[in-house]
């Protein structure tokens, strides 16, 4: 949940990351027909990096698969008509793109997805679905491209003012470790799992530690070397960016070591990267 922002932070172990917005992903050039072009223009406007997509009456499934430009995208399409989602399926199968970009037999009305869950949604018709329905699952800062009457209307929906960010070790600059967050409560619901699921052992530093949360993206430090085998084997540390809200792996970077100093890449000087995309923006020493 976009919750676990607040604490889990370790003594010592510190990530800084400067939010920079990177240009549009390019688009893969596998689908055809214009549907690339499309594609291209839709997450240009709506200026989504990654992330989950819906795509509300994928048809043949053309622009769903075309909405994966790249490793950073999930795409669901949905559609009320069984013979569209098999020829979607069929599409989509036949590009290798199954699972990063799924198809789903959809009754209309209700869209079957968790409260502030989907980062951009996409349709030339809403099949009946409400503007309140679309909101709903949005997540804060999520876009709603919506074509109608022949004109494509983009809607981003607000950041919830009662939903605090946790971008330092202790919260913010002022080191005073209290969020101003008013949404947080008791758990009601799992809103995503994302792996590791185990941590490496017990008597060792926690797989997943670090974790400080920015616009809906969270930021951490994962050791993903099989769990149960401290000491037997090294460590694997990453720098992993998911979607606060929806879990979608974002981006990781292999880091050479963790500890009161860490330096990637063995260079032995910080670098600076684009919270949405990991691109290298510019090294200080």
């Amino acid at each position: 949940m976009y919750s676990i922002k607040r604490g889990r932070l370790v003594l010592g172990l510190v990530i800084t990351v400067f939010l920079f917005v990177a240009p549009a992903a390019s688009v893969s050039k596998q689908t055809g027909g214009g549907y690339g072009q499309n594609s291209r223009e839709i997450l240009k406007t709506t200026g989504v990096k990654g992330g989950l997509v819906v795509h509300i009456g994928c048809g043949n499934g053309r622009l769903t698969a075309a909405l994966r430009a790249n490793e950073r995208y999930l795409v669901h399409g949905l559609d009320t008509d069984a013979d569209n989602v098999r020829k979607a399926r069929n599409y989509i199968q036949s590009l290798g793109l199954y699972g990063a970009v799924s198809i789903q037999k959809w009754n209309g009305g209700l869209l079957p997805y968790a409260d502030n869950l989907v980062n951009l949604v996409v349709s030339e018709d809403r099949n009946g679905v409400f503007t309140d329905e679309v909101m709903r699952v949005l997540r804060p800062l999520g876009v709603a491209y919506i074509k109608s009457a022949g004109k494509w209307t983009k809607t981003i929906k607000p950041w919830q003012k009662d939903i605090d960010e946790w971008t330092h070790w202790l919260h913010s600059p002022d080191g005073n470790a209290v969020a101003r967050d008013s949404a947080v409560g008791p758990p009601r619901h799992i809103q995503w799992t994302a792996k590791p699921l185990w941590s490496r052992h017990h008597n060792t530093v926690p797989s997943t530690s670090a974790m400080v949360s920015a616009r809906g993206r969270l930021f951490y430090i994962s050791d993903e070397a099989p769990a149960g085998l401290h000491g037997s084997l090294p460590d694997k540390w990453f720098l992993v960016a998911r979607d606060a809200f929806n879990g979608v792996l974002l981006w990781k970077r292999p880091m050479v070591a963790v500890g009161m100093a860490t330096v990637e890449h063995g260079l032995g000087r910080p670098l600076q990267y684009a919270a949405a995309t990991a691109k290298t923006t510019r090294r200080r020493w």
